[in-house]
């Protein structure tokens, strides 16, 4: 590697624009630790998305296709932000090609795929990581503080939920994200979220039950034109079936004892992007809505049970990952998931870098723990075919 850190984004979509911007803002985060970073290219297939999100974040230019990228000898790192069916091709090209890569949750479309790709990456010479995002928000991080150090104690009951309305109206049209296997809908896109969550408070999901999918829009219009992340755009009179769930639901049983209720949705319309949690535990309990990702809500049983309840903590500087992470270093600035985006392009940046574990953020998810995330994914697919039954892990 040079004297500096040269970057490409795979995919100019929504989440592609969030890696895009990211990478910009990750050295202005903490101490001027890393060297300087050059912002080279951002790939997508469709030209005009390309060149617009170049020009937006200040790449210097715009590829049409990951091949280019894995080809270019002045690109050192890469974020791979495309659709789920195009990882592992596109991964294993730029590992092989000696590029460091984030790939974006969850890992492939299928379980084959992802675990090959973690075994490509396991004997690559760049890093390869997965981008757990929601472990960079520092009310999640903080409740898991609280339940390590013994504040809340050992978890009894997780109930979590991660509601969108993107698929509630049946004209949106239709994209990848409505293609593909049994479980490669609500469940890999926003239930990959929730359920690392849960195991990132929880600890190891060892099994889940009740496994329920149900797809309740059955086919949708084609698009006229290209579609970039959750846009409407004009369709035709042309309609293709739905393939994958537009709701999911289990329970899981964690290794610690406690037990936990998933549920999720694309079709929850009025939640445009609602996870939230409550972690019931020995000493109290936690509960985080993402659409409030400046606070949480804390119950210590403490006191006058006529006096006690929840009440609401403000995150400043003193919880994870605030202090020094943004421009205003003060109690109350606030905190959004797009500041997520950037303290995990951050880590990624330290790890490529060099910058000892110990003096950085915590590290980006392995290929290794992105297989278990669809492992999990898969077992609750297995326990819906099979009428709920119990699924071990």
């Amino acid at each position: 590697m040079s004297n500096e850190i040269r970057v490409a984004v795979i995919g100019a979509g929504m989440a592609g624009k969030a890696h895009a911007a990211a990478f910009r803002s990750a050295s202005t985060l903490y101490s001027p630790v890393l060297p300087p970073i050059k912002l080279v290219s951002i790939a997508d297939m469709n030209p005009e998305f390309g060149s617009l999100a170049a020009r937006r974040f200040g790449y210097e230019r715009t590829d049409t296709s990951w091949q280019a990228i894995a080809a270019a000898d002045d690109i050192d790192v890469v974020s791979v932000v495309i659709a789920n069916s195009l990882h592992r091709q596109a991964v294993e090209g730029l590992l092989a090609a000696g590029k460091h890569v984030l790939c974006e949750k969850p890992l492939s479309d299928t379980l084959e795929d992802a675990r090959a790709m973690a075994e490509l990456a396991a004997n690559a010479t760049g890093i390869a990581r997965v981008g757990f995002t929601f472990r960079r928000t520092p009310g999640i991080a903080y409740i898991r503080d609280l339940i390590r150090n013994g504040v809340l104690g050992n978890v009894l009951h997780f109930s979590g939920r991660y509601w969108t309305d993107y698929g509630f109206d049946p004209a949106a049209p239709m994209s990848w994200r409505y293609k593909g296997g049994t479980g490669s809908g609500a469940l890999a896109d926003v239930g990959s979220h929730l359920t690392y969550v849960s195991e990132f408070l929880c600890g190891d999901i060892t099994a889940v039950s009740g496994g329920r999918l149900s797809t309740v829009i059955k086919e949708r219009p084609l698009p006229l034109g290209a579609v970039m992340g959750h846009d409407h755009v004009a369709v035709s009179d042309t309609f293709e079936a739905v393939e994958n769930d537009d709701y999911a639901a289990f329970s899981a049983d964690f290794a610690n004892g406690g037990s936990g209720g998933f549920e999720v949705s694309r079709v929850a319309a009025g939640h445009a992007n609602s996870l939230i949690f409550e972690v019931f535990c020995a000493n109290g309990s936690a509960r985080f809505d993402q659409r409030r990702p400046s606070e949480i809500q804390l119950f210590l049983n403490q006191g006058d049970s006529a006096q006690n309840g929840y009440r609401q903590v403000i995150l400043g500087p003193e919880h994870p990952y605030l202090s020094g992470g943004l421009p205003m270093d003060a109690p109350s600035v606030g905190f959004g998931q797009n500041e997520a985006f950037s303290y995990q392009a951050r880590a990624f940046l330290e790890e490529v870098a060099g910058v000892p574990e110990a003096d950085s953020l915590p590290r980006c998810a392995t290929f290794d723990e992105g297989v278990r995330n669809m492992e999990i994914l898969d077992a609750v697919t297995a326990s819906a075919q099979a009428n709920g039954k119990l699924i071990t892990l």
